[in-house]
């Protein structure tokens, strides 16, 4: 039994004829009825009545049908994988991060995925988090590691790496360490040492602050979360990070910011529209190294 046969048949039955169905596959008409007649002798029973003018399934042709499609649909599905996966050999993929991003299970999903297609480039670069959206929004990026504020943008596809609170960190003998968990107004009493505007933790800050009416006094920025704990560290001001971005230690107190509910999200994102095999089979390997 070979694939044509199936496909000669489900032509015929679908278009009640042989002569249709030979304009369909693009053979002889005379090649459609030889091939039928071998499956028919293969299986051991007649498919298709040609009593009449109009060519009718059988029983037996009834009840080998939608098996017949079943198995043209597989083999076309086996045929779109194996191209999926040779379209992988070649290509491009533009690939964002934050800023002096630390975070290894990303760089692990970007090895795992070079290291099974090496054949694709990989083209890295930093910016903030807003920017880095926006040129996934405009096809500059194919993916991009960002930041965001409460959750990730919702006109792109995306996988939520990390949600969690704001801290505030100072050193040990600051005033702020006596409190368990200081308010928001508690913590702009004190310069503020903070991630650059664009990135997700400050957008966080800076609109928890907007609706309670408060002006902090940015004294210092950069790039790096541990730059801004250890600039807070050296008693240079009061460091807004992520839970996860600071540990608290000899250096530092780390407090969570009691009345901001407002999370800071880290995740991954990608254009809504379906990409190429390239950068799905990226985003599940990176997925995977987060545990998703």
């Amino acid at each position: 039994m070979e694939l044509r046969q199936l496909e000669y048949f489900v032509a015929v039955a679908e278009e009640a004829g042989f002569t249709r169905a030979a304009a369909r596959v693009h053979i002889s008409q005379s090649g459609v009825s030889a091939q039928i007649r071998q499956l028919e002798r293969e299986l051991g029973a007649e498919l298709i009545d040609r009593s009449g003018r109009t060519a009718r399934l059988t029983s037996a042709g009834a009840a080998a049908l939608e098996h017949a499609r079943a198995a043209l649909s597989a083999a076309e599905s086996v045929r779109q994988a194996v191209g999926e996966v040779a379209d992988l050999i070649r290509g491009r993929l533009s690939i964002g991060m934050i800023t002096a991003c630390t975070v290894t299970p990303f760089f692990d999903g970007l090895s795992a995925f070079h290291d099974a297609h090496p054949g694709v480039e990989i083209v890295l670069s930093e910016d903030t988090s807003d920017r880095l959206a926006e040129q996934v929004r405009t096809g500059l990026l194919d993916l991009a590691l960002i930041g965001a504020a409460a959750a990730p943008p919702e006109d792109l596809s995306s996988f939520t790496i990390v949600s969690e609170r704001l801290v505030a960190a100072v050193r040990p003998d600051h005033p702020l360490a006596k409190s368990e968990r200081p308010s928001l107004g508690e913590v702009c009493t004190s310069p503020i040492v903070s991630l650059p505007a664009g990135t997700g933790i400050r957008t966080v800050f800076d609109r928890a602050c907007a609706a309670q009416g408060l002006r902090p006094d940015i004294a210092l920025q950069a790039s790096a979360p541990d730059t801004v704990a250890d600039l807070a560290a050296r008693g240079l001001g009061t460091a807004i990070l992520s839970e996860s971005s600071v540990r608290a230690g000899d250096s530092l107190a780390v407090r969570i910011i009691d009345d901001v509910d407002i999370p800071g999200v880290l995740a991954l994102v990608w254009p809504k529209a379906p990409g190429g095999p390239a950068l799905r089979t990226l985003v599940d390997h990176v997925r995977r190294a987060f545990g998703g």
